[in-house]
């Protein structure tokens, strides 16, 4: 589960400079996943009921946490994290956290095991999951509170916890009660996979109320039906006021009112895992509007953090 809204609005919705989503200023709160990320870097095809040599680290991980830790590295000094994790790896997570500069609020599960991904990445550098959602998908209504609204500017939330009906109810609780404050929103679906399992109507209904929503290519014509990415974009903008979209090496774009606005090139980087560089974008660009940068700012400051991203092994930045 790794790999995320970019406008925060201070308190209060508004106009920004071209998307339409409320300016700079507060904190980030992330609701999402906390992940035991065990990656295994292989350089042949996998062999078939034999072994295929590998090598293989186990790192802290989670979409949802992995954007909180990106989000502080690029320089966002209050990012905070609700997250739901086994007892057997609470401590191991939140010290992690705690030394990347987030504030974790992690919730302890005595029944379920914390989530872990098994993430194969081949030659290329591309990764496949094995997903065991574990804990993540249990955060529980109870485990919210309004308080872990106060002071925030932006709320920000993993798509994963979309695709479980505990985990959806508490997104939609967090939802509702950040519209009632006038903070926005952002959404990061997080995986094609599992949206195709929900049903696109169904996660579009889950996620309606949000202000940004920040696909990957792939997920944006999925939720569209759409072959062109900023026709996608354009679309999914007629529903979400602002709508990132990240390309890959074709770097992302920025689609709002029904019209792409903005395109950046990706920065130029030797990839060796490509785990986490979605979470990484989004971390950057919503540090970046928290900030105060406009769209094409936040937009190039995904860019930049995602770059980074693949030439580290894992979704995390290093600590400091």
């Amino acid at each position: 589960m790794s790999e995320d809204e970019g406008g925060a609005g201070g308190g209060t919705r508004g106009s920004a400079r071209d998307g339409g989503v409320g300016g700079a200023g507060g904190a980030l709160l992330v609701v999402g996943d906390v992940v035991t990320d065990v990656v295994a870097r292989h350089r042949k095809p996998l062999a078939r009921a034999t072994d295929t040599a590998a090598r293989i680290r186990t790192l802290p991980g989670g979409a949802g946490a992995n954007a909180a830790c990106w989000a502080a590295y690029t320089g966002l000094a209050d990012v905070r994290l609700l997250a739901r994790v086994g007892v057997e790896a609470g401590a191991w997570h939140e010290q992690h956290l705690r030394r990347a500069g987030v504030r974790p609020q992690i919730v302890l599960d005595g029944e379920a095991a914390t989530a872990t991904v098994i993430s194969l990445v081949d030659a290329a550098a591309e990764r496949t999951f094995l997903t065991d959602s574990g804990a993540a998908l249990r955060l529980s209504p109870g485990d919210w509170s309004c308080a872990l609204l106060d002071g925030v500017g932006n709320l920000h939330l993993s798509g994963y916890l979309f695709f479980a009906g505990t985990s959806r109810e508490t997104a939609g609780l967090a939802v509702r009660a950040a519209r009632e404050r006038g903070v926005t929103v952002s959404v990061d679906p997080a995986s094609a996979g599992f949206i195709a399992e929900l049903g696109v109507d169904r996660f579009l209904e889950a996620v309606a109320g949000a202000d940004v929503l920040l696909p990957n290519e792939d997920e944006a014509r999925l939720l569209t039906g759409l072959p062109d990415t900023g026709d996608a974009a354009a679309k999914l903008s007629r529903h979400f006021p602002l709508v990132a979209v990240t390309l890959g090496s074709g770097g992302a774009l920025l689609a709002a009112g029904g019209e792409v606005r903005h395109r950046v090139p990706a920065v130029p980087a030797e990839a060796v895992d490509t785990t986490g560089a979605g979470d990484a974008f989004a971390g950057g660009f919503l540090a970046a509007r928290l900030g105060g940068a406009d769209d094409a700012g936040a937009l190039a400051a995904g860019c930049r953090a995602g770059a980074r991203a693949v030439t580290l092994v894992g979704g995390r930045p290093p600590l400091p």
